[in-house]
């Protein structure tokens, strides 16, 4: 499925680049873990020493506070454990149910603009989704993905009620990428509450299975790489990990 807009291929898939690593965990990734193996790729990246690499997880149930989180958007704080993360935005959930993908590329390599590389990465996402014949959409004023939803009543403005259905947090460091992006693909709702997700209170958090999609995680992983293949160029499997 190509991205909606072609521009996001053309700045970032480079003709005879080595193949971005493409890497899925089974079981759940404690989050500490992650981001050390994160930092150590990203590194790694940066010196030349080693390709490109897309990580997919889950992780046990927890909430992440990015730059920008306020105290007064983590509802339950005894919920579940709470990480300070270095990545871009507010407060988010990761649990079971959710694919976690960690992008870490080298932009240098690439185009140096945060701006489009978010625009891409949430196009990975809007083409993931169209795969699935469903339609997800950007907001100015919102980063990540949102899918309407007239099945549920109008919010007190009369505007049609919106959830959210993937999340994009980044952080650079000496242009590579780190940290990425959340599709939620069957994760329990609920989970959500102890926290003003992304600090957006007027709307609500969905998945592919709340939308009537009865889709699998292997599934969603074979789209979620087409999408990104259109965007970031070829990947190939990587065992490790």
């Amino acid at each position: 499925m190509k991205p909606r807009d072609t521009l996001e291929t053309r700045f970032f898939a480079q003709a005879g680049s080595p193949p971005i690593r493409w890497r899925i965990s089974d079981g759940l990734t404690p989050y500490p873990d992650a981001v050390a193996r994160m930092e150590a790729e990203a590194e790694r990246i940066a010196a030349g020493e080693a390709d490109e690499l897309i990580w997919l997880v889950e992780h046990p149930p927890m909430y992440t506070a990015g730059t920008s989180a306020r105290a007064e958007d983590l509802v339950e704080p005894d919920r579940f454990e709470v990480h300070a993360t270095g990545r871009g935005g507010e407060y988010t959930y990761h649990g079971p149910g959710q694919r976690v993908a960690y992008v870490m590329l080298d932009l240098k390599r690439r185009r140096q603009d945060v701006r489009a590389f978010v625009s891409a990465m949430e196009a990975v996402i809007i083409a993931t989704l169209e795969s699935m014949n469903v339609t997800g959409e950007r907001r100015e004023d919102r980063v990540g993905v949102w899918v309407r939803r007239p099945d549920k009543p109008p919010l007190a403005d009369g505007s049609m009620a919106e959830d959210k259905i993937a999340a994009i947090g980044i952080r650079l460091r000496k242009w590579v990428s780190f940290h990425g992006l959340a599709l939620n693909v069957d994760p329990q709702l609920d989970h959500f509450s102890g926290i003003v997700p992304c600090g957006v209170r007027a709307h609500g958090v969905t998945s592919l299975v709340d939308l009537g999609l009865p889709i699998q995680m292997h599934e969603a992983d074979m789209r979620l790489r087409d999408a990104f293949e259109n965007v970031f160029g070829p990947t190939r499997d990587d065992r490790a990990g």
